[in-house]
């Protein structure tokens, strides 16, 4: 199938703020022509778009022909969440917005395609995030549901992480650049780097190689995204608001997935997302990452992601 941007017609939506917008909705699809083949959505991360596999696809080791999510056997549908810029959209009065208007636009999209079930919705950190809302206001729309690295609300500790990064968003000189290297060291854990950096410098830039690292992501980030989407993205990531009675209603195998050493969203806190679950008889599993990496783990350990969704993309 062609995996070419595609877009809706415009979505006439008003936010939970009470603003109206006009959102030109795209998406991309992969794998089997829609509706021959079981679907499943996957809901792209902070800084990610709808380009999930192929070529330049930022998880063509999980997704793609004979991997994981094998889109020989499954269509893949991936949304771009308004405002991040892939389509050449951008929202200016970000804050109008949060997690839960994401999510219904989400669902708004999925009805104009005429899609009423998946077979999985598949989210990774503030992708997941929107995953949980949606399936709060649909309860039967998914057969499985795998949150990976995220959970149902902002904790106090993410909100305090996005606040920080709130206040560089809006600083004068580099905003971007400096948010992003703050962001790196919340996806990352200090083992990580110090292991391995060793406190090395670079004799050429004569600053520590860790220092250059930080720099090399800000200026990436800064070339391919912007700043509209970025103060965009991490305000969603303040306002995920899911509350917990809501989630005794989802009828879908959940599979929660964490990273051992996040400090993003800690694995305690998905831990007590699945003891509450349990608690409530819900079809729920709890999966870990191992890693030193922190929450960026569910973009590297892929491993270990195959080992935990290859049993569940099976049937």
């Amino acid at each position: 199938m062609e995996n070419k941007l595609q877009h809706l017609q415009k979505l006439h939506f008003t936010t939970q703020t009470g603003k109206v917008y006009d959102i030109p909705l795209s998406y991309q699809l992969f794998g089997e022509e829609l509706y021959s083949a079981p679907i499943i959505l996957i809901n792209h991360a902070l800084t990610g778009n709808s380009d999930v596999a192929g070529e330049n696809g930022w998880w063509k080791t999980l997704v793609g022909n004979g991997k994981v999510i094998d889109t020989n056997r499954f269509t893949v549908i991936c949304f771009n969440i308004p405002g991040n810029g892939f389509d050449g959209f951008f929202i200016d009065n970000y804050e109008d917005f949060t997690a839960l208007d994401i999510a219904k636009i989400f669902l708004e999209g999925l009805k104009l395609l005429k899609i009423e079930k998946l077979f999985a919705l598949v989210g990774g950190s503030v992708g997941g995030s929107i995953g949980w809302e949606m399936l709060a206001l649909e309860n039967n729309l998914a057969e499985k549901f795998i949150p990976i690295a995220t959970d149902f609300k902002t904790s106090d500790w993410l909100h305090s992480q996005c606040l920080v990064q709130k206040y560089l968003l809006e600083s004068e000189e580099k905003p971007l650049e400096k948010a992003r290297v703050h962001a790196m060291l919340c996806y990352r854990t200090p083992e990580s780097l110090n292991s391995r950096f060793k406190r090395e410098k670079d004799s050429e830039k004569q600053i520590l190689k860790s220092h250059d690292w930080l720099n090399f992501h800000g200026k990436r980030l800064n070339e391919r995204f912007s700043l509209k989407a970025y103060k965009l993205v991490n305000h969603l990531l303040m306002n995920i608001n899911g509350k917990e009675n809501e989630l005794e209603n989802i009828n879908a195998e959940i599979h929660l997935v964490s990273v051992d050493s996040d400090l993003f969203y800690p694995a305690f806190e998905i831990k007590n997302t699945y003891d509450f679950l349990q608690n409530k008889n819900k079809n729920v599993q709890y999966h870990e990452i191992k890693s030193i990496h922190g929450h960026d783990a569910f973009l590297m350990e892929y491993e270990q992601l195959n080992t935990i969704l290859t049993p569940l993309f099976l049937n």
